[in-house]
């Protein structure tokens, strides 16, 4: 991997033959490095910083037993938590596995050592490791973007970033499509700061969830006196996002006799408060979004069809999870690593809940995978959220990772080649820089892929 992060592993083993066998049991995109002992194995992991470590737990001066091996691991997670350590046991030490695997352990391998079996546990690591390493660097990217609060690194999730990028500074009324828990709102509040209104007030009102006789009353004010329980005058939503933003949640779900109250408002951008005969004008910008299929509502009569077209002046829509490859683990990641921190622990995912996190189609979206996240890292045993914490299925079959190591190594490949193509926003040079290769090789490789420019 020339010109890029190079690949570390460090191999924890006193055995001086599977030594020479482990040292050439992987390609040279591997930085091998060797240690017989605690000492040594300290001082190497020091040294290198290897990303990924095989450790045999039966080390001098206690090779029979596991005691050495279990207190390098301990030195290790002190050391570098994100560090995946795969442990070495024999055919008998089954409890020493799932014990190193409750402390923190990555994954484990079993003796007798099979070159094939073992490189793909090890480029799994790797993969593994590269993904959290570039979430880290995404999280540290979006913590000085615009687009505040939103993680993401498929290409269906870049599109609509770039799209807000050119709509945010404009005044047009934005509309924002996409089912429930897609992160509309956080994408209404990116379009407002990153406005020349930024500065000024962000209101938003969910048009599903106030009763239709409160709603015209929350979004125009009311004069003392316009109804019951009127004792005073009320300021709606619309004039307090005066200068700034006004976000209309869940617009599908506004009453008629309301959409065409609202429709003269965007017309004359003036309002009349409840019970009130002055007109008052403001200035704000609308940014509407809804779950509903409003071109379905307008044939049914439930939507407007003029108020639509005032407020789908530019269109954004988001996609559901389920259409952003690479982004669930990316997300969930994020959420686990600020979770944790409120609880004042150190976790992680273990590989098979990184696999269930992918395999499950996420039907509640962000909200969904927020919720369950947040659950299993206050419920979970030990240093790793594990698939049971999730309480999602363990990926099995066609939905795991597959086991033939070209098939493993191609997919990794594409979806790397996808990614970098999108960070760098299809930019050919930066994306063979950010992959370590040449320009003539990563075309070569989106044509042998079917990746278009």
């Amino acid at each position: 991997m020339k010109g890029g992060p190079q690949r570390r592993l460090l191999v924890v083993e006193d055995d001086a033959g599977l030594q020479t066998q482990l040292r050439w049991c992987f390609d040279d995109s591997i930085e091998v490095s060797i240690a017989d002992d605690r000492t040594s194995a300290i001082a190497a992991f020091r040294r290198d910083q290897p990303q990924v470590v095989t450790l045999d737990l039966g080390l001098p001066p206690d090779p029979g037993g596991a005691t050495v091996g279990f207190e390098i691991l301990r030195e290790l997670q002190e050391l570098a938590p994100n560090t995946h350590v795969i442990v070495i046991t024999g055919r008998e030490e089954h409890e020493h596995a799932v014990k190193a695997i409750a402390q923190g352990a990555f994954d484990y391998y079993q003796k007798p050592i099979d070159a094939d079996t073992l490189n793909f546990v090890v480029e799994r690591a790797f993969r593994i490791a590269e993904l959290e390493a570039e979430n880290a660097r995404l999280q540290s990217q979006a913590q000085r973007s615009p687009l505040e609060g939103v993680i993401a690194a498929s290409e269906p999730m870049l599109r609509i970033a770039r799209m807000v990028e050119k709509v945010a500074p404009t005044e047009v009324t934005t509309l924002i499509l996409g089912e429930t828990g897609t992160g509309k709102e956080l994408l209404a509040r990116a379009l407002h700061n990153m406005s020349q209104r930024s500065s000024g007030p962000f209101q938003a009102i969910n048009c599903a969830a106030i009763p239709e006789n409160l709603l015209e009353s929350e979004l125009f004010g009311h004069e003392k006196g316009a109804f019951t329980g009127a004792s005073g005058q009320k300021r709606g939503k619309i004039e307090h996002a005066n200068k700034g933003t006004l976000f209309l949640d869940e617009i599908g779900d506004m009453p008629l006799p309301l959409q065409a109250k609202i429709l003269r408002f965007l017309q004359e951008r003036v309002i009349e408060r409840v019970g009130g005969r002055e007109s008052i004008p403001v200035d704000v910008r609308v940014v509407c979004a809804t779950h509903r299929d409003l071109k379905s509502m307008i044939s049914e009569g439930t939507f407007r069809e003029d108020l639509y077209y005032r407020v789908s002046e530019v269109s954004l829509e988001l996609p559901p999870l389920r259409e952003r490859p690479g982004d669930v683990v990316l997300i969930a990641t994020a959420i686990l690593k600020r979770t944790a921190a409120e609880l004042g622990r150190n976790l992680k995912f273990s590989p098979d809940a990184t696999a269930a996190l992918e395999a499950c189609p996420w039907p509640g979206n962000v909200r969904e995978l927020e919720n369950r996240v947040k659950r299993a890292a206050i419920m979970s045993d030990g240093k790793q959220v594990r698939a049971s914490d999730l309480e999602l299925e363990t990926a099995t079959g066609e939905e795991s990772l597959p086991l033939n190591l070209r098939e493993v190594r191609e997919q990794a490949e594409k979806e790397a080649i996808q990614r970098a193509l999108g960070i760098t926003q299809d930019n050919i040079a930066k994306a063979s820089r950010l992959l370590g290769v040449t320009r003539p090789t990563l075309y070569n490789l989106m044509s042998k892929y079917g990746i278009s420019e």
